[in-house]
């Protein structure tokens, strides 16, 4: 197979701690880079770790694999930080972390391999919600693995049948479901009763338990036992075998010894460290992976001197504690793979091999797309495009407080070059009483009428209005007024585009971009759109703040004008033409005049999918859409709203946004020669902060 890798990550999540993880993680790694010639890895959620400690499962791949990585890129958060940024409400700053940091490793490399948390201590209740909600804001596949030991085969089945059900309900794509550690003779009916209610294109498989990964090593075990290491360190990592206590006397001892096997015995016992040596070296006898030494007890000299000349391969720790301690500590051992373990490692690969459809497997990572964009990811790709390109925006309202928070937020990202409108003694005093450290020389701040451009500007306002009987002495007042001022800086090529409105009405706003600045050529209306970013998509709602009653002409443009802006912004538009009705089923003066813009729009715009008449619960609801609309390739699946009036449209989104707690950037204005957008006059920070970052973008395409 020379398939080439188009989609970017998956998601490896588990239900429960100490599934096995990692043989997906290895052998999953291992089958990309024979795919992808640079594969990254990213775990969202470590462990918590003691000072100078890495996380065991970053360092096994990284070392490994050889990646071009360094810890610290390759997660995101601690455990402890994540349970105290939930427990401070910070989820979207949780996410938003994890993004970031995950699209720096995506940039870098081919594919990327994003491994879940771990179930371990505080906060693994949780864990399996924060690992679906993860894998659905970075877009990417999921693969579920559920571990089969201490389960029947009912309760295995049902975990990863739930376990796929909360993945899908969320909107998360999954890739393979795979059960592991589970009896080698139970693998093939396994295999088919999770088939039986799963859709026929998820790869199912099921990995059978192998003693080799579940035994510690002797390292594993020196660490659990804080013991010392007195010979043979060089063969730290042999795998330990069956264990047993070498209580008895020798002759009787080696009847019970088995291949690998690890001796426990007091350190003091000479005749079974001795004789398991031998053992070791007889053909008759089974081979030794290491002895632990209990009671803090070490042979006497002359028993050592004999050691030395037999325990080259066989490592002898000794531990503090009593046989009978050391033995149940050595018994709750959860072993790991880690770098070191390189047969653990090979062990875990091969099984993966050997036990997964990998080429079904793969055939499903490369036809992989991502059907819908997460708030947070939408946002995040915002900032990243404005950042690519750094535009002048302008700011009229420099006195407000929730402006000057926006700005100092913008700056501080660097994402655009500022302009702000107002008194600099005014606004050096208002930031002192908001205590907000805004370092204005990062800013620039220009008072109109002190402004050397002003009556430049005034000169051109009246050429520009003079056919309007607007003289020059009326082109100086309307230039002392911050709204117009702004959208001249932005008509004569000062800054790329203004945001107003915090404190000023959507008229006063607008009135300057329409008169002068004036629509694109191909455009006749000027129009708006929302975004609305809801728990899990994002949807463009137009016209929902400037045309009250549009005809069907204008209702065509204005959903072709909401179809280009949701392009520019990584949105691919399905446009509803929304309703009272669907399709045919209605009459009345309201239905015909959608029905007549959509088939406007197919005519001007013949390659969108549109579809109207259509009512919302047919527009967003697949079920609903295929019972009323079944041929259509936009029910069900919308996500470009044009409403028939601003009565309607504004309702709803302001409905939507209260209803839901939806974020709502916007309104997004459409249809001008240069960008100038509108806030309400109830806007927050964030609401200025991203309908700037917004205007950024739109000032790109100019």
């Amino acid at each position: 197979m020379n398939q080439k890798l188009t989609n970017k990550a998956v998601y490896i999540t588990t239900t429960e701690p100490d599934s096995g993880k990692s043989i997906i993680s290895l052998g999953l790694m291992q089958l990309l880079l024979g795919k992808a010639a640079k594969v990254g890895y990213f775990r969202p959620i470590i462990d918590d770790l003691a000072p100078g400690e890495i996380d065991n499962h970053i360092n096994t791949v990284i070392s490994y694999f050889n990646l071009d990585l360094k810890f610290e890129d390759a997660y995101a958060f601690k455990r402890s930080e994540v349970i105290r940024k939930k427990n401070e409400n910070k989820d979207d700053e949780i996410i938003g972390t994890i993004i970031e940091k995950f699209k720096t490793i995506e940039e870098r490399f081919d594919f990327v391999l994003v491994e879940g948390s771990s179930f371990v201590g505080e906060g693994s209740i949780i864990e399996f919600d924060i690992n679906v909600l993860i894998a659905k804001n970075l877009g990417v596949p999921a693969i579920i693995l559920a571990s089969g030991k201490g389960k029947t085969t009912e309760e295995l089945i049902s975990n990863l049948h739930m376990a796929y059900d909360s993945f899908k309900d969320k909107g998360v794509e999954v890739l393979s479901i795979i059960a592991n550690k589970i009896e080698l003779k139970n693998q093939e009916s396994i295999i088919s009763e999770l088939k039986k209610d799963l859709p026929y294109n998820i790869n199912v498989n099921a990995i059978p338990n192998n003693p080799k990964l579940s035994n510690p090593s002797i390292k594993e075990i020196v660490d659990a036992l804080d013991a010392d290491v007195l010979f043979g360190e060089a063969h730290i990592n042999n795998q330990a075998g069956n264990f047993s206590v070498g209580a008895m006397q020798l002759r009787n001892y080696l009847t019970h010894l088995k291949e690998n096997a690890l001796i426990i015995t007091p350190g003091d016992r000479a005749d079974i460290i001795l004789g398991g040596l031998q053992a070791n070296l007889s053909d008759n006898y089974p081979s030794i992976s290491g002895i632990v030494l209990t009671g803090g007890l070490t042979p006497e000299e002359p028993i050592i001197k004999l050691i030395e000349g037999l325990s080259e391969i066989v490592p002898i720790i000794s531990a503090p504690r009593g046989t009978y301690s050391v033995t149940n500590q050595i018994g709750e051992i959860k072993s790991q793979i880690y770098a070191e373990n390189t047969e653990k490692i090979l062990t875990s690969i091969n099984d993966f091999e050997k036990h997964v459809n990998v080429d079904d497997l793969v055939e499903r990572l490369i036809t992989f797309e991502t059907k819908s964009v997460t708030p947070r990811m939408f946002q995040y790709n915002l900032l990243k495009q404005a950042k690519s390109n750094k535009k002048h925006i302008v700011l009229p309202e420099g006195l407000d407080e929730r402006v000057l928070r926006a700005t100092k937020q913008l700056v501080d990202l660097d994402a655009v070059e500022i302009t702000l409108l107002g008194d600099k003694k005014l606004i050096e005093e208002k930031l002192v009483n908001l205590d907000l450290a805004l370092d204005l020389n990062l800013v620039n701040i220009i008072n109109p009428i002190e402004s050397p451009l002003f009556e430049s500007y005034s000169e051109t306002l009246y050429e520009l209005r003079k056919h309007k009987n607007v003289n020059l002495a009326m082109a100086q007042d309307l230039m002392e007024d911050v709204s117009y001022f702004g959208t001249m800086m932005v008509h004569k090529g000062d800054a790329d585009g203004m945001v107003s409105g915090a404190v000023h009405t959507t008229q006063h706003t607008i009135r300057p971009a329409l008169q002068f600045i004036k629509t694109k050529p191909e455009t006749s209306i000027v129009s708006s759109v929302f975004f609305m970013c809801l728990e899990d998509r994002v949807s463009v709602y137009g016209d929902c703040a400037i045309n009250p009653n549009p005809t069907a002409e204008q209702l065509s443009e204005i959903a072709i004008s909401s179809a280009k802006t949701s392009i520019a912004f990584g949105i691919d538009p399905k446009v509803a033409m929304l309703s009272y009705s669907s399709g045919t089923s209605g009459v009345g003066e309201d239905v015909e005049k959608v029905r007549a813009a959509t088939e406007l729009i197919k005519t001007k715009s013949p390659e969108l999918k549109v579809e109207g008449p259509i009512q919302y619960d047919a527009a967003v609801d697949m079920n609903v859409g295929k019972t009323k609309l079944p041929d259509s390739e936009v029910a069900g699946q919308a996500n470009v709203f044009i409403f028939p009036d601003l009565n309607t449209g504004n309702n709803t989104y302001k409905a939507v946004q209260r209803e839901t707690k939806a974020l709502a950037i916007g309104p997004i204005i459409q249809g001008l020669n240069k960008p100038v957008n509108d806030l309400s006059r109830g806007c927050t920070t964030e609401d200025i902060f991203n309908t700037v970052i917004v205007t950024v973008i739109q000032a790109q395409d100019f």
